[in-house]
């Protein structure tokens, strides 16, 4: 399969793509390896992209508010509950939640479908088993690795776990789904780390939805042959690598 084209594209079969929308002052952007001082502006107007992505196919939509991940404040939360009401689209959103209030405000006041559970779940583990509890099916763990170890904080500090303890530490903890994201590959169109990925599907006891590094259908199917339950893309999609439309398996 040619990195241009999608060839045969069995690419979506039993895999979900999350067409990534990354929040930050109200634009749609991305960072390069997760640096606030590394940002390109692709569009001014997430909603006309949310929409776009609807046009495309997508079924889910990938929001981050970047914002909040660095403040804990839900900067972006009416923004990202008004593509989930005017697209319909199922929305998967993280960003700083790091209390019940945002938790709620995103669940049940903005019906989203689903929230990330990043520097919250590691450094509050009652909080987290709470929310596990009360929304077993609406949470993912966020596990954002540099180096093997997890991030935390808008990926700015380092908490000292290893990757796939902690991963294990959440199936424990009552988790069922995680997004395992590669930070060195973020925003770089380098391909995914496809070892890791394997090995988080194979010994976490979690779904995992793999992000980082994506630059083409040939890393997609990479991904999917991993045993991923989903993958985010989203610079390829932003620079033309990868055309969404083309992503879905044949009838």
């Amino acid at each position: 399969m040619g990195q241009n084209q999608p060839g045969s594209i069995r690419l979506a079969d039993q895999m979900i793509i999350y067409p990534a929308i990354d929040l930050l002052g109200g634009q749609c952007v991305s960072l390069r390896q997760g640096r606030y001082d590394q940002v390109t502006v692709y569009h001014q107007d997430p909603l006309a992209v949310a929409n776009q992505f609807k046009e495309a196919g997508a079924p889910w939509l990938h929001i981050v508010d970047l914002d909040a991940a660095r403040t804990g404040i839900p900067v972006h939360a009416e923004m990202i509950a008004a593509i989930r009401r005017t697209t319909g689209l199922r929305v998967q959103t993280g960003g700083g939640v790091r209390n019940f209030e945002h938790v709620k405000l995103l669940l049940e006041e903005a019906s989203i479908d689903r929230i990330v559970l990043g520097t919250a779940a590691v450094k509050d583990r009652a909080f987290t088993e709470l929310v596990l509890q009360r929304y077993p099916d609406r949470v993912a763990i966020g596990i954002d690795a540099r180096d093997g170890e997890v991030s935390v904080d808008g990926w700015t500090h380092g908490s000292g776990l290893k990757a796939n303890d902690f991963a294990r530490m959440m199936a424990d903890a009552g988790a069922k789904l995680a997004i395992f994201t590669d930070i060195g590959r973020d925003g770089m169109l380098s391909g995914p780390n496809a070892d890791s990925i394997r090995i988080m599907v194979e010994n976490s006891g979690l779904r995992i939805i793999a992000s980082g590094g994506i630059g083409s259908y040939d890393d997609i199917e990479t991904v999917r042959q991993t045993g991923a339950a989903g993958v985010i893309v989203g610079k390829a999609i932003y620079e033309g690598k990868v055309k969404l439309e083309q992503c879905w398996p044949k009838e």
